[in-house]
């Protein structure tokens, strides 16, 4: 029986993080990388991401799975498509650092690392303007529900889809900004985290409300802040049973619905942008059948 990898919805999410970002480099090198990478993704302290260009590249399919869209129509949502994510959970920064240098080693032979990048815990699972991040999860089953594939057949069930935008906030710009103002653009108060009811429709929480798309739009948010030579934002995780879930709340938040962007865009902007397949478990190793010739 498949599971899905539990880091994927564990809580609480550890305190540390690592982001690596891979293109492919040989596919000739790609069954003994993948033999590689099973061994060190448990699902729990590594959990892995297949990016369509993967994929392909094993001449398989994963129905649903696509490039992440450049939507650049009112506001810019760059799409840069990897082969391979993993994310990195633990505690300490330093074991984290030596743990991804092995696993970069380890699958020289078939991946180009194009990209790391380290998040953080803030205060109580807060984005770095000090607003609660994740606020609407569901939870328990309704989690389940919401971010793994079932009855989709073998080497499919227990797997889920990804979404991954790293956004780069002006901190300095949006502390300057009277607190009524800030509360609209987020569309809840910093003061105790009660939506706003007559918060303006630009406001994010009314542009990602989940249960007013048809049909409902539920996503598990696992987003975590970062911070590098001066820079910092969000890493927006977002794992769900379709990456319609996740598209249909972007084309919103960019105005492509209605012409109302999104307030997050006043002072912050999305770097990247990626999707990708999370293998299920089977026997605590990537279930790979789904990728692999019969």
């Amino acid at each position: 029986m498949s599971l899905y990898q539990p880091g994927i919805l564990a809580q609480p999410v550890p305190s540390q993080a690592r982001y690596m970002f891979f293109a492919l480099k040989s596919v000739e090198a790609l069954p003994a990388a993948l033999d590689v990478l099973s061994q060190w993704v448990d699902g729990k302290s590594v959990v892995a991401g297949f990016g369509s260009p993967l994929v392909l590249a094993l001449g398989a399919k994963i129905p649903g799975l696509r490039v992440f869209p450049a939507l650049n129509a009112m506001v810019e949502n760059p799409s840069t498509q990897h082969a391979l994510w993993l994310w990195l959970l633990g505690e300490d920064r330093g074991e984290l650092l030596h743990r991804s240098q092995k696993i970069e080693t380890a699958l020289a032979q078939a991946f180009n690392l194009l990209q790391v990048t380290e998040g953080f815990r803030y205060n109580t699972d807060r984005d770095l303007t000090g607003y609660e991040d994740g606020t609407e999860n569901p939870v328990d089953e309704a989690a389940v529900d919401a971010a793994i594939v079932a009855n989709a057949g073998a080497g499919l069930d227990g797997g889920c889809f990804v979404a991954i935008q790293q956004w780069q906030h002006d901190l300095n710009g949006f502390a300057a900004r009277p607190q009524a103002e800030q509360d609209n653009i987020i569309g809840r108060r910093l003061s105790d985290n009660e939506e706003l009811e007559d918060a303006p429709l630009s406001a994010h929480v009314k542009r990602t409300a989940q249960e007013s798309f048809s049909p409902e739009a539920f996503t598990v948010r696992r987003s975590m802040p970062w911070a590098e030579n001066g820079k910092a934002g969000l890493m927006f995780v977002s794992f769900s049973r379709t990456l319609n879930a996740f598209e249909v709340q972007l084309r919103r938040m960019s105005g492509m619905e209605d012409g109302i962007v999104d307030g997050l865009y006043s002072f912050s902007r999305p770097l990247n942008g990626g999707y990708y397949w999370c293998p299920p478990l089977k026997d605590g190793r990537m279930d790979l059948s789904a990728v692999r010739p019969a």
